[in-house]
């Protein structure tokens, strides 16, 4: 997607000094000579002894990218993606916070704070941030322009990596309401999946002051008695109407699929294989399991697509994303979030500002519209899309962007006023 012409330059904030800077991405030549190098010296495990997927990443598929990962992906291209957007880093409770901010030239946008998750990163976001600041070009109403944010979370990609415990989505929560507050916007919504949905409702419990509303693509509305079955690993309660009976049988398949999650929340140091080896990393990232129980379903299906006319995932962005992992240093890092939480995952949290919920049908399960109104009392938009599944903005980018204007739509009255004046940063 080309870049918008309603994207404005000024993005740095009169007033911030030195606490908001500038950022671009220059990675060393040798870097990515070394990265080829460990690719090309892989040392390979035998040919797993099933048909399917059930014992992991196939070798075949691991062999093929790797072969094109060394040979035929350009990160550079990426780089030069991401420098052409506005990036900065700022100090937040003690570490450096990269973020990407784009505005929009629509008078009164919407001011979006967007949290990616694992084994994801900002490139997950990518192919959303246009249709959001410019959706005239998209066939949609200036009226839902939004000023997007999108900061990469402590120990992922080029924010500062925790020296300390303390991490969690909690304390994430809090940093992007300092972040927002940073940037001079007095109100604002947020938007997350995955460990970034975990981050907006810690958002919406807290309530800070600005904060509208969330929108989740992966909501917490399992009920407590429910809930409490399911994690040990019995049936649902009797009786449930169908809907919520197929929610319970889908989160009874992600509870016994998740043993990448329950490693990295037990033994994180222990991975020193993926900071040593690039296929090992890459491996790592890529058995994410989702609805259907395949390992990441939606990725696999990728890296077989090498082109796409609709903004369909592709091989090279899901390398794009394995590389910025690698060239950061950050698989270890990011997997010590797994560590830090210690709450419940699809359990009701208690949010009681205005929500929006997007069900995806590939997520790992469809929250009923029963559970979803019961969890979130100040429910404003409820929606079964039609395609997506765990990385929805990363699959349909177009599709999940629409989701963001109209579940936000009924919180942009009355009209969102300008923050103070803007400075465009340095070159």
């Amino acid at each position: 997607m080309s870049q918008s012409t309603a994207r404005s330059t000024s993005v740095v904030p009169d007033g911030t000094g030195d606490a908001v800077r500038p950022f671009r991405i220059a990675i060393p030549d040798e870097a990515l000579a070394d990265l080829h190098r460990r690719i090309e010296a892989t040392v390979w495990p035998d040919r797993e002894t099933v048909p399917d997927t059930s014992q992991g990443v196939p070798l075949a598929t691991m062999q093929e990218l790797a072969r094109h990962w060394a040979t035929g992906h350009d990160w550079r291209a990426c780089e030069a993606r991401l420098n052409a957007l506005p990036q900065f880093t700022t100090e937040i409770d003690g570490l450096d916070i990269h973020f990407l901010h784009v505005r929009s030239r629509h008078e009164d946008a919407l001011p979006l704070i967007i949290n990616h998750g694992w084994p994801g990163s900002v490139v997950e976001q990518l192919k959303i941030i246009d249709p959001l600041v410019d959706p005239t070009a998209y066939g949609a109403d200036p009226s839902d322009a939004f000023h997007v944010v999108i900061p990469s979370m402590p120990g992922y990609g080029f924010s500062g990596k925790p020296a300390s415990t303390g991490w969690g989505p909690e304390r994430m929560g809090r940093a992007w309401a300092e972040l927002m507050g940073r940037l001079g916007y007095s109100r604002y919504v947020a938007q997350g999946g995955d460990w970034g949905a975990f981050v907006v409702d810690q958002m919406g419990l807290r309530a800070p002051a600005g904060l509208l509303g969330i929108h989740t693509s992966m909501p917490a509305t399992v009920p407590a008695d429910i809930d409490r079955a399911l994690v040990a690993g019995g049936p649902p309660p009797p009786g449930l109407p169908a809907e919520e009976r197929e929610a319970c049988e889908q989160l009874l398949r992600t509870y016994q699929q998740v043993e990448y999650a329950r490693y990295m929340a037990a033994r994180p140091q222990t991975l020193y294989g993926i900071a040593d080896s690039p296929v090992g990393l890459a491996a790592w990232l890529l058995d994410h399991n989702d609805a259907d129980g395949q390992p990441a379903a939606a990725v696999a299906a990728a890296l077989t697509r090498t082109t796409s006319d609709t903004g369909e995932l592709i091989r090279d962005e899901v390398l794009d994303n394995i590389t910025l992992y690698w060239l950061t240093r950050t698989g270890v890092s990011a997997s010590r979030l797994y560590w830090e939480y210690r709450g419940g995952f699809f359990n009701t949290k208690g949010v009681e500002i205005p929500v929006a919920v997007s069900v995806f049908p590939g997520e790992q399960y469809q929250a009923p519209r029963s559970w979803a109104e019961r969890a979130y009392p100040q429910l404003v938009y409820y929606n079964r899309a039609a395609a997506g599944g765990h990385f929805a903005a990363w699959e349909q980018p177009l599709l999940f962007a629409d989701e963001l204007r109209a579940g936000f739509r009924p919180l942009r009255r009355p009209p969102i006023p300008e923050p103070r004046r803007w400075l465009t940063p340095a070159p």
